[in-house]
Order: structure tokens, then C-alpha cells, then sequence
């Protein structure tokens, strides 16, 4: 049976799935377009996220959206979720079981959303999302893995870019090689020109996004 958007979003809303249900302020589901060629995937939602109810606002969303914002996407091109839609307490990282009560609504959403990218940001979201353990960030970041006719990018979270800002450049060429990606699909129209990478640091606050 095919699900709306607006029956996922109050499914979302209502879910006790698991503990982190009990000390949420928000479910938070999404930013950007419901239906898009490119999806992010975070590991869950931090302190502003939680307080607002969007994902990757705090300060890491505040980077990565510079960093989208140059490379010429729109809010309709991109869809932002987390593996998560519930704050761990301390901003800890998600747990298995969390992630598995959480794989069914996230399923639903890519199926809502019909990316034919997923970016998948950090470490944690790309073992939470692939069940694979062993890999380093380091060695799979920047390639893409074709599985069930989407094309998936594992690259650094931009709250680790915050923390060492010398390795912006390979969040950056990673945001540069989705957007070329999907202009080689005709998802997005080529880019008039190169864009430079923004140096700019977002203001600081106490928050992972």
C-alpha cells in the first residue's frame, strides 16, 4: 500500500518505537524537498534540531549548507534526513537497536523522497545505514556504491570538518562530485562555471547537527 507524505510525517510523530521517544522535544524528519534527486543522510539530530524540529540547522548544517549552496543546489534538489528522527540524551551516537527501530520509517522515507543519490554523512550514519562495521572514512569517502538502483556516497560528516577545518576541502570535492553526478544523470543542470569553495566558519553554538 503506498503511504502519503502526510500519513509518514504523523506515523513519524507518533512513534514509541524506541526509548529516545521519551526524551525528544521534536521528531525530527526533514528539511529541503519532500520529493528530490539527492538525499543526505546524518546520524540523528542534535540539540537544535531537536529544538526546532528540522535536521542539520546547528552549526555542522549551517556548514554544509554553505558548502550546497555553492555548488548551486536548490531546496529542490536535496532532501536531509537523519538515520535517527530523535535525539540521543548528550548527543550521544545512536545504537544499534535505535537505528533498527528507526530503518523501517527511513525506509519509507526513500521510498517517499525517490532519490537517486544518498549521501550518507559520517562514520555512524554509514554503518548504522550499511551495517558495515570495518570501513574507514578515510578509504570510502568520495566513491559511490550502486545498490538497488541508487547511487550512495559515503563522505565526512561537516561536524568533523568543524573540528578539522584543513579538511574541508575533501567534504567539499565530495559535494562537487554528487553535484556532477547528478547533472550526468539529468537530475541538475550543469553549473555555469566552477564554483569556489566558501571558507567562511559558521558562528559557534553547543550542538551537533
Amino acid at each position: 500500500m503506498k503511504i502519503s507524505w502526510n500519513d509518514f510525517v504523523e506515523e513519524c510523530r507518533n512513534c514509541q518505537a524506541c526509548p529516545l521517544a521519551a526524551t525528544r522535544k521534536n521528531v525530527v524528519i526533514y528539511r529541503g524537498n519532500v520529493v528530490a534527486p539527492v538525499m543526505f543522510v546524518g546520524e540523528g539530530p542534535g540539540a537544535t534540531e531537536d529544538e526546532q524540529g528540522l535536521p542539520f540547522v546547528g552549526q555542522a548544517g549551517r556548514l554544509l549548507q554553505l558548502l550546497l549552496d555553492a555548488q548551486g543546489f536548490s531546496m529542490n534538489d536535496y532532501h536531509i534526513a537523519n538515520v535517527v528522527k530523535c535525539r540521543p540524551p548528550e548527543n550521544r551516537v545512536p545504537t544499534d537497536e535505535e537505528a533498527k527501530a528507526c530503518k523501517t520509517l527511513l525506509g519509507k522515507q526513500i521510498l517517499i523522497c525517490k532519490p537517486k543519490i544518498i549521501v550518507l554523512l559520517g562514520k555512524t550514519a554509514y554503518t548504522l545505514f550499511t551495517g558495515d562495521k570495518s570501513a574507514k572514512m578515510t578509504e570510502i569517502r568520495g566513491n559511490f556504491i550502486e545498490k538497488n538502483g541508487y547511487y550512495i556516497l559515503p563522505t565526512f560528516h561537516p561536524a568533523y570538518i568543524l573540528r578539522n577545518n584543513s579538511e574541508r576541502i575533501k567534504l567539499w570535492q565530495d559535494v562537487a562530485i554528487v553535484r556532477k553526478k547528478a547533472e550526468e544523470l539529468g537530475l541538475m543542470a550543469p553549473l555555469p562555471s566552477v564554483p569556489d569553495m566558501p571558507t567562511e566558519r559558521p558562528s559557534s553554538k553547543q550542538d551537533k547537527a
